[in-house]
């Protein structure tokens, strides 16, 4: 790279209407790669922060959630803007935790390339794998910073050839670090391009001739550097040039390096210290000359609000008005923000605006489609809020009290209403069931939780109407974590949580007779009821059927459906552990009335009891649903996974390849044996495993689990 020296100025907004001086970069990570440090480090190096703060004191910029400076990891997507030579990087800090995909997925929308973290310390993890294939699938713009470069477990060549064996040939080094002659720590790096050793072992950054040690393999580097940038390219005459052994200028290497960078398809290498500032200028050179403008990077599809394709859309400050929330949070003071990516036109304050959403009634989220006034625009730094006029294509923002609006809604003009695919999201697959601790905090749950669905599409809320309980399904247990304690600190609401009850139903698998005798003469008005059934299973343990063969009048007419509906409401409640009954046929067949004291309750009451007496003489069952599951895992982890599978009384149906080394394993469990299955498959698959599930249908529960639940539910 043409490196420079010297501070780059303070961040500043974008010149006008200018997208090309715009880089939005996403960083992509495991939890403790370094990447809110990093970013810590680039604020201060572009003076944009006077001093840089720390992960474990809670200072830094990005972190400043107050569960975030409790737990020191990230746990929310973060806006850090800087400048550069003349051009603003919009840094976009990302959870590096699996629970908080849908944070690192919002950051990767907004985003027009990633910056993939990997320490020196360790390999590359099976999630941050897996987000490289994700971006490799849209050909999002990709580059490698080895982070941690003078930690003394540190070890560069070994870190380099993980990111190879992870994410293919492609990835090539910019920058060779080079120790102390004296020492374990860092000297410098070596600019593979430029031939310079960078030296940062005095006060501040100087240029130097590469020692004749290091020399050679540099050159072998270098090589290597220039054949993948051109190849990748696709720079025909420029190869012809290198392998006629012409020496080729560095500027016109570095032109080609964007371009094989922006089509996704060559990935720089770069290194950097966070804490001493080494490698902060180098990336940032390559931030600024080698990622992409937001004018260079394709616009996701978008129609009109009744589904027609558009077309012709581009990053045009003055093209038609497109934007998209990415995310959204409640201030306290401020009330709902969202941040805000600009893809077309420009978004202003006070302007009117359309809003549209998706309508991901499935995960709580309601259908809207409305106009609102757009409040105050801000360009955040952390939780610092700057006042800004407007936002042009290519920029993102904060916007204040927009009403409706949810993460993933679509913001375009009043006139012209547009709708952006949405991108996709992790199907939370963790439940955890709630109560409120009071009947003070019942009242505000309800608003809190609505509130919390609509920042977050990976959370899905649920009334079951089995179970009778109110369920929120999360991304794992971290997640849970987050969520209650801003239910407590930030809405001031206390909930219980438990592990949700499955929905069992209850059955019989033989036949019997059942009485229900209702008789009491208490002086006065009594009740008489009695009533004689059968009670039989039908096929398929579904359904319900009453029939009536009563003959000469033993139970008036106008009393059977007493009859029943007490038969219904017994069903209802269930009798052997207090689950629905399904799957029976009840024949009423023999009863008394008397003519003052008998009445529909009587007879309702009467009902439930001969139900309660029949299933006494019969062999109630227990049914348990049965989810059809596919997992998709690593070829490695294949064996494990099906043994763990089995060891869930799961009976695998099949496998099936998968592109990229992976094996889709399909198998029917019951559900009582997955409800914590998300966090179990991260562990077996060490991180790298994802799974669907979807209900098929009821089975017999086994006896011996059956009989615990029966003596459990007494108890």
């Amino acid at each position: 790279m043409a490196e420079t020296t010297g501070p780059a100025g303070a961040a500043g907004g974008v010149p006008a209407g200018q997208p090309g001086k715009i880089r939005n970069v996403a960083l992509i990570g495991h939890s403790g790669a370094g990447k809110t440090t990093l970013v810590e480090a680039l604020l201060a190096a572009t003076g944009t922060i006077q001093r840089t703060g720390r992960v474990e004191e809670g200072t830094t910029v990005c972190d400043f959630d107050e569960i975030e400076v409790r737990q020191q990891r990230s746990v929310n997507l973060t806006l850090a803007p800087i400048s550069h030579g003349g051009i603003k990087v919009n840094l976009l800090d990302t959870p590096g935790y699996a629970d908080f995909t849908g944070d690192l997925r919002a950051g990767l929308r907004a985003a027009d390339s990633a910056l993939f973290a990997v320490p020196a310390t360790e390999g590359v993890d099976g999630l941050t794998r897996m987000l490289w294939e994700e971006c490799a699938r849209v050909r999002m713009p990709r580059a490698v910073v080895i982070t941690k470069i003078d930690h003394q477990r540190a070890d560069f060549e070994a870190a380099l050839a993980a990111c190879r064996d992870a994410f293919g040939e492609a990835v090539a080094p910019l920058y060779l670090p080079v120790a102390e002659a004296d020492g374990p720590g860092i000297r410098g790096l070596i600019g593979l391009l430029s031939q310079k050793l960078f030296d940062y072992s005095g006060s501040g950054r100087s240029e130097g001739p590469v020692a004749t040690a290091h020399r050679e393999q540099m050159e072998t580097l270098r090589g290597e550097l220039i054949e993948g940038i051109i190849q990748e390219s696709e720079d025909e005459t420029l190869m012809d040039r290198y392998l006629s052994g012409e020496e080729i200028d560095p500027k016109v290497l570095i032109e080609d390096l964007e371009k094989a960078v922006a089509r996704g398809s060559f990935y720089p290498v770069l290194a950097v210290s966070s804490p001493r500032g080494i490698g902060m200028a180098e990336l940032l050179e390559v931030m600024t000359q080698a990622f992409p403008s937001p004018e260079e990077h394709p616009l996701p599809s978008v129609t009109t609000l009744d589904g027609t394709a558009v077309t012709g859309l581009a990053c045009d400050p003055a093209g038609p008005l497109l934007a998209e929330v990415v995310k959204t949070t409640s201030d306290p003071y401020v009330g709902r923000v969202s941040l805000v990516r600009v893809f077309s036109g420009t978004l202003r304050a006070d302007a009117a605006v359309h809003v549209s959403g998706h309508g991901r009634a499935d995960q709580g989220h309601a259908d809207h489609d409305t106009d609102e006034r757009i409040g105050a625009l801000t360009c955040p730094l952390g939780k610092q809020q700057r006042n800004i006029t407007a936002a042009v294509a290519g920029d993102i923002c904060a916007v204040a009290k927009l009403g409706t609006a949810e993460t993933g809604d679509t913001l375009s003009s009043k006139d012209e209403p547009l709708l952006m695919e949405p991108w996709v999201m992790p199907e939370p697959l963790l439940p955890m069931a709630l109560a409120a601790k009071s009947k003070a905090d019942d009242d505000k749950m309800s608003q809190a939780l609505s509130r919390l669905v609509a920042e977050d599409p990976t959370l899905r809320l649920e009334n079951n109407p089995e179970t009778h309980q109110l369920v929120l399904w999360c991304m794992g247990e971290a997640h849970v974590d987050v969520l209650m304690d801003r239910l407590a600190n930030r809405y001031g609401v206390a909930v219980e949580t438990s592990a949700p009850r499955v929905p069992l139903r209850e059955t019989v698998a033989g036949k019997a007779e059942g009485l229900g005798r209702n008789v009491k003469q208490t002086g006065g008005h009594g009740e008489f009821a009695i009533c004689r059934i059968e009670v039989e299973p039908l096929s398929g343990n579904e359904g319900f059927e009453f029939v009536d063969k009563v003959v000469g009048g033993v139970v008036p007419r106008q009393f059977i459906p007493s009859v029943e509906k007490g038969v219904r409401t017994q069903m209802e409640q269930g009798v052997v552990a207090g689950y629905p009954m399904v799957g029976l046929r009840v024949t009423l067949y023999d009863g008394k009335a008397h003519s003052v004291d008998s009445s529909d309750m009587a007879f309702q009451k009467a009902g439930r009891a001969a139900l309660r007496d029949a299933v006494d003489k019969t062999q109630p069952m227990l049914l348990e649903p049965v989810d059809e599951v596919s997992v998709l895992v690593p070829d490695d982890y294949v064996g494990a996974v099906m043994s763990d599978l089995s060891g869930r009384r799961g009976r695998v149906l099949g496998t099936e390849p998968v592109p990229v080394g992976r094996t889709l394993v399909r198998a029917e469990i019951p559900e009582l044996e997955i409800t914590r299955y998300t966090i179990d498959l991260r562990s077996v698959s060490h991180g790298t495993g994802s799974f669907t599930r979807s209900y098929l249908r009821h089975e017999p529960l086994p006896p011996h689990l059956a009989a615990k639940i029966a003596e459990e539910s007494k108890a």
